[in-house]
């Protein structure tokens, strides 16, 4: 775990030291976030803080993996593929915020790229990478072999984690506080399996986001955009492919789970009933409104993921 350590602390380092010139660069390109008029009147004041600012903790992912994680398809494919779902991001952060575009890609290329990266992982992970078509139901004991059904899985969990992590990035270093938990209990993970290059890549993932939270908590002087939630939730998603814990994820990342469902059960208790269950959605706006300090809900997700991520283990272990 020596290397994984190390590889924490060199993605710490390195986004804090490209911190500073990765944020004038995008204030130089007037890269400003809109914010929503309908979200949190205290949320007005962010109008105008850089986004795509994921990119500084993906540069701290990418040179602690290379540094220190042995060059092989598994490191080199995570790298890829998150990479891949950042680009996605990084468009849609670029059509919105320098070019103006509001709307960004269409919601169909922007699926259609997150279900081709997806169905690439699941593919690359059983051909290519060893993994199998394999997956073992946690609890019961039981594994089920789903053959070519396999890339399809895969593709569903991947769009699933990078739009829910998406979904959770709505205030000031909540995602990627959310994420360091997560991140940590993946590198134990690969650790207690044998893959060190996937122990170093995510504890370089959550060094990454240690890092970015000196400019993300609040007050946030970089928001990281679609660039970073896509990736954070591509890095995870294929973390989940390559352990086999698949089943577990939901549990590991409870959090993202919560803030997506919060979503879904907003919009169909509106349809149906025309009354919303939550005074708004994401859950993390419904507890702002609730009066509580933007901190305050920032820290009370990052404990709840902690809880989420320890349950994740213990059914590991047993």
């Amino acid at each position: 775990m020596g290397d994984a350590f190390k590889a924490l602390a060199l993605a710490a380092a390195v986004t804090v030291v490209l911190g500073p010139a990765v944020i004038a660069i995008l204030k130089r390109l007037k890269a400003g976030q809109a914010v929503r008029q309908d979200g949190p009147r205290s949320h007005l004041t962010k109008s105008g803080t850089p986004t795509m600012g994921g990119i500084l903790f993906l540069l701290g992912l990418t040179v602690a993996s290379l540094a220190l994680a042995p060059t092989s398809p598994l490191i080199l494919s995570a790298l890829v593929l998150t990479w891949g779902y950042a680009l996605i991001g990084f468009v849609d952060d670029g059509l919105k915020v320098v070019l103006r575009r509001p709307l960004g890609l269409y919601a169909r290329q922007k699926l259609g790229g997150q279900i081709f990266l997806g169905l690439a992982a699941g593919v690359a992970a059983v051909l290519w990478l060893g993994r199998g078509s394999a997956v073992h139901v946690p609890l019961v004991g039981i594994t089920m072999e789903l053959g070519w059904a396999y890339p399809l899985l895969a593709a569903l969990l991947m769009v699933a984690t990078t739009n829910a992590v998406n979904l959770t990035d709505g205030l000031d270093g909540l995602a990627a506080g959310v994420t360091i938990w997560v991140a940590l209990a993946y590198g134990l993970i690969a650790a207690a399996v044998g893959q060190r290059e996937m122990a170093i890549f995510a504890f370089a993932l959550a060094g990454g986001c240690l890092g970015f939270l000196a400019y993300n908590f609040h007050p946030a002087k970089v928001f990281m955009g679609d660039t970073g939630s896509l990736a954070l939730g591509a890095a995870v998603g294929f973390l989940a492919i390559i352990t086999r814990t698949e089943l577990v994820l939901p549990l590991l990342g409870g959090v993202y789970v919560i803030e997506a469902l919060s979503v879904i059960m907003q919009v169909v208790s509106f349809r149906l009933t025309g009354k919303r269950l939550f005074r708004m959605s994401p859950l993390h706006h419904h507890f702002e409104l609730l009066g509580w300090p933007e901190t305050r809900v920032v820290l009370f997700f990052w404990f709840l993921a902690l809880i989420m991520v320890a349950a994740g283990l213990y059914i590991l272990a047993i």
